[in-house]
């Protein structure tokens, strides 16, 4: 296997920008759908290796700034419940929903731990036995296989102090979505990260379907220029395929052991993402059979939710692509990490976040 420092060599990075440049003989319009790509693209200053004439712009990739602001209030809901303590990512934390962040209901009171895994949030469980924790679960398919352990983990230890609230979301109808109608993309650089678990295979449907070349990339920047190199080929030859370009972790079928137990502990339903709706089997909710570790049937969350109050907040069009970060007013002012209004600005995959910390406002 190579070392790390191989997928970052300056050199040969250069060359692939040449590389790059001389493919691009028209304006070309590709999206990332990662956040990971997202960020690296800015953290190792690729965007000004691309030619004039290339777009790169974000996609709903980074799941905390997907995440709707009334589920949101369903967190909020949950940890202001004096039984319950709150497990979830540190990005989350700052996310503004309509009734303020699980931030702020820390601050007046609420439990809300901040942990690494749902297995660090087992643990907590066991340590807080005379409390409900609820593990609050966003991501896509890379991340839900862990949490499907983590609840299979607890059915076998008949935990019955631990649940998860499912906020996950699935790739493939999102993409559906982002492509109907006019969409203005010339390519797809695919989420190497998800590729991993559901395979090349999965993303063939978009290929065919809307005629658009896809290439799944690697997250080094060799890897990223290589993507987006065989993305401007496909694309100078409208060649609509898929083309796995991170071979050393995606196989053509992904991990079907770790999506076979997935499909065990999850269901499709129904999703509400930020900017983009409802989004038809989108998400993934608990099955029956283990109803006991679902916190939406563990809790009672029939409280209607607000509309979010206007802050002129443009993180729905950023994550959409209709909008870079610098075109919201509100960017770099009175939206900054430190002070942030909206999930984009929060999270550390966010094209706001991104944006603003490498220097591009």
């Amino acid at each position: 296997m190579k070392h790390v420092d191989e997928y970052r060599d300056r050199e040969l990075v250069k060359s692939l920008a040449f590389r790059l440049a001389d493919q691009v003989k028209r304006p070309l319009r590709f999206m990332e759908v990662c956040g990971t790509h997202t960020m690296n693209i800015f953290r190792f200053g690729l965007r000004s290796l691309f030619p004039a004439d290339l777009e790169v712009v974000s996609g709903p990739g980074c799941p905390v700034c997907v995440t709707d602001s009334a589920d949101i209030d369903v967190c909020i809901a949950a940890a202001e419940n004096e039984n319950v303590v709150i497990a979830t990512f540190g990005d989350l934390v700052r996310v503004p929903g309509s009734r303020g962040s699980l931030a702020e209901s820390r601050a007046r009171g609420a439990r809300v731990e901040i942990v690494y895994s749902p297995i660090d949030a087992l643990e907590l469980a066991r340590a807080h036995e005379d409390k409900l924790v609820v593990f609050v679960g966003i991501g896509f398919e890379t991340t839900v296989p862990t949490v499907a352990a983590a609840v299979a983990q607890a059915a076998r230890l008949r935990m019955d102090n631990f649940c998860v609230l499912s906020l996950h979301k699935v790739m493939p109808p999102v993409f559906a979505r982002l492509l109907a109608g006019n969409h203005q993309l010339d390519g797809l650089l695919c989420p190497g990260h998800v590729a991993t678990i559901v395979g090349r295979r999965a993303f063939e449907p978009l290929a065919l379907d809307y005629g658009l070349p896809c290439v799944i990339g690697g997250f080094e920047p060799v890897d990223i220029m290589q993507a987006l190199v065989q993305l401007a080929e496909l694309a100078a030859r409208r060649e609509a395929k898929v083309v796995n370009a991170y071979p050393r972790a995606v196989a053509e079928d992904g991990n079907s052991s770790a999506w076979r137990l997935v499909t065990d502990i999850f269901q499709p339903v129904d999703a509400q993402w930020r900017g983009l709706g409802t989004i038809k089997s989108s998400g993934l909710a608990i099955r029956d059979v283990y109803a006991a570790f679902d916190a939406r049937r563990r809790l009672d969350f029939e409280t209607e939710t607000p509309a979010p109050p206007s802050t002129g907040c443009r993180c729905g069009d950023v994550i959409c692509g209709r909008c870079r970060p610098v075109d919201c007013g509100h960017f770099g002012g009175s939206c900054t990490p430190g002070h942030p209004l909206g999930p984009c600005m929060v999270s550390s995959e966010g094209s706001c976040a991104a944006f603003y910390r490498y220097g591009e406002h």
